[in-house]
């Protein structure tokens, strides 16, 4: 499943019906629907808050947390608070914040960071995992993960040979939020992906090989 974000207009939906593979990625703040033909998953805001070089909201987080667990779709997971770029800290945060969403009834993903291992989600006994960190990082270890572990999401995927390497992984879903941002290239990308996938003709991308679209990270 590709889980776009920002993605409130009828073409998506459209797709959806049409390719199946679509559904919504919901962040603090960005809660809407949820839709019975698109599944979701709950982030919690943390990346983009380090992006923007800003302070963590949990008070938003908690509101999204309450307006989930009144939904009456549940979601695929939802992603526990973790501390970008610090494995130990994310690790020693999630004991806590597990056993608060798991509290409300819902799913608890497991934010993986540079520096963890497969040895560390087996540990945690997440639902899922949701593969952060850096980029090179990322890329090198989502297949271990996915080896590891049934249910791997993998976030800012935003190209058509990324998501070719989601797939070839065999992760359950991804996210991104630079599809409907205006790059008719990028746009058709995924359209073209979601129509592969419906026919079971997606191509392996093995060999990895670099260019502008594995830049979208």
């Amino acid at each position: 499943m590709v889980m776009a974000a920002n993605s409130g207009g009828y073409l998506f939906h459209y797709w959806a019906g049409l390719y199946g593979g679509c559904a919504h990625i919901y962040a603090p703040g960005g809660q809407r629907g949820p839709f019975a033909h698109l599944p979701y998953g709950i982030d919690n805001g943390a990346f983009a808050a380090f992006d923007a070089v800003r302070e963590w909201d949990e008070a938003a987080f908690r509101k999204l947390l309450d307006w989930t667990e009144a939904a009456a779709i549940a979601p695929l997971w939802v992603a526990a608070p973790d501390v970008v770029t610090d494995a130990k800290a994310t690790l020693d945060r999630w004991d806590g914040w597990a056993a608060e969403i798991r509290e409300r009834g819902l799913p608890a993903a497991l934010v993986v960071q540079d520096g963890m291992t497969p040895a560390d989600v087996r540990a945690c006994e997440p639902d899922a995992v949701f593969v952060g960190g850096s980029t090179e990082w990322k890329w090198l270890w989502m297949y271990r993960f996915c080896d590891s572990h049934p249910r791997v999401h993998v976030g800012r995927v935003n190209g058509y040979r990324p998501l070719l390497r989601c797939y070839d992984a065999g992760v359950e879903s991804c996210d991104g939020t630079g599809w409907f941002r205006g790059d008719q290239v990028q746009v058709e990308g995924l359209r073209r992906f979601l129509h592969e996938q419906s026919e079971d003709r997606v191509p392996s991308p093995t060999p990895l090989f670099a260019g502008s679209d594995d830049a979208g990270q």
